[in-house]
C-alpha cells in the first residue's frame, strides 16, 4: 500500500524549514493563510527552492475572495504560474470556477498549459462548487495531479463522508488531498475512514516578535487578534505529532 504523505501549508520560507526539519514529504508555499492563501512572492519561492531538500508545492491565487476569474485576473494567474515553473517549483496548485459554481474548463485548460509537465494541484476552490463528483470527473478528464478538498465542509473531519466516496471515486486516476483543520488529535480517524494516503495540514503557532522597542497600539493591518509582535509559523512539535500518530496505522 501506498505510504502515508504529510503535506504541510507554509506561509514563509522559515516555516518551510520548519516543516522538512519535523519530518514533512512536501510543502504547500503560499503568502496570506488568514485570507485562505494568496500567491507568494518571486523571492520567497526562488529561496525556498533554495534552501529546501523537499517538495515545493506553490499556491497560485491572486487574491482572496470568489474564485471567478476576470481576464486581467487570469493573465496574472499565468503570468505567476510560469514564473513558479521557471524556478523549478515542483507542483503547482490553483484552481477557477464558473459563475454557476463549475469548474471553469477553459480556465484550467490554460492553466495546465502554463505548467507544462509540472503537476497541478486543483485547490479548495473545488469545496464551493455545485456537483462535487461530477466536478471531480471533469479535472480526472482535464489530467489533473491532485485535489485538495475538505470534502464541502469547514473542515475535513466534517466532510469525512464526502472525503470516502471522493477517494472511491478518484481510484488512481487522481490524489484525493484533504485538508482543512487536521491535526494530530483527528488524523487517525481522518485516514482511517477515508482510506486516502496525503493530507494537508498547517499546523501552525505563534511566536513573538525578537523586538526588543515596541510601540504598541499602532496596528499596521486588520487583524485585531494578531499585533505586529507576534508572527504565525509552522511549529514543527504540531508536524511531528501528526506524522506519529500516522504511524498508528
Amino acid at each position: 500500500m501506498k505510504p502515508f504523505l504529510i503535506e504541510v501549508c507554509v506561509n514563509s520560507v522559515e516555516s518551510g524549514l520548519a516543516a522538512e526539519q519535523a519530518g514533512a514529504q512536501r510543502i504547500e508555499l503560499c503568502d496570506n493563510l488568514q485570507e485562505g492563501g494568496t500567491s507568494p512572492s518571486f523571492g520567497t519561492i526562488k529561496q525556498a527552492k533554495e534552501l529546501l531538500k523537499l517538495a515545493v508545492n506553490v499556491l497560485i491565487r491572486p487574491r482572496a475572495g470568489d474564485f471567478l476569474y476576470t481576464p486581467s485576473e487570469m493573465k496574472i494567474i499565468l503570468e505567476d504560474i510560469r514564473m513558479a515553473v521557471d524556478l523549478g517549483i515542483d507542483g503547482i496548485v490553483c484552481g477557477s470556477l464558473t459563475p454557476t459554481g463549475e469548474i471553469n474548463l477553459d480556465q484550467l485548460e490554460q492553466m495546465l498549459e502554463a505548467c507544462g509537465s509540472v503537476p497541478f494541484t486543483f485547490h479548495r476552490a473545488f469545496d464551493l462548487v455545485a456537483d462535487p463528483f461530477e466536478s471531480l470527473n471533469r479535472i480526472k478528464r482535464m489530467g489533473v495531479k491532485r485535489l485538495l478538498t475538505s470534502g464541502l465542509a469547514p473542515k475535513a473531519e466534517e466532510g469525512i463522508p464526502v472525503l470516502k466516496e471522493l477517494v472511491k471515486a478518484a481510484g488512481d486516476e487522481i490524489i484525493i488531498l484533504p485538508g482543512s483543520g487536521i491535526r494530530a488529535h483527528n488524523i487517525v480517524r481522518i485516514a482511517r475512514e477515508t482510506e486516502a494516503r496525503e493530507f494537508h495540514v498547517s499546523g501552525r503557532n505563534r511566536f513573538p516578535s525578537e523586538m526588543i522597542f515596541q510601540r504598541i497600539g499602532v496596528p499596521m493591518g486588520a487583524r485585531a487578534d494578531l499585533s505586529e509582535y507576534e508572527h504565525e509559523r509552522t511549529d514543527p512539535t504540531i508536524i511531528q505529532a501528526i506524522l506519529s500518530n500516522l504511524t498508528k496505522l
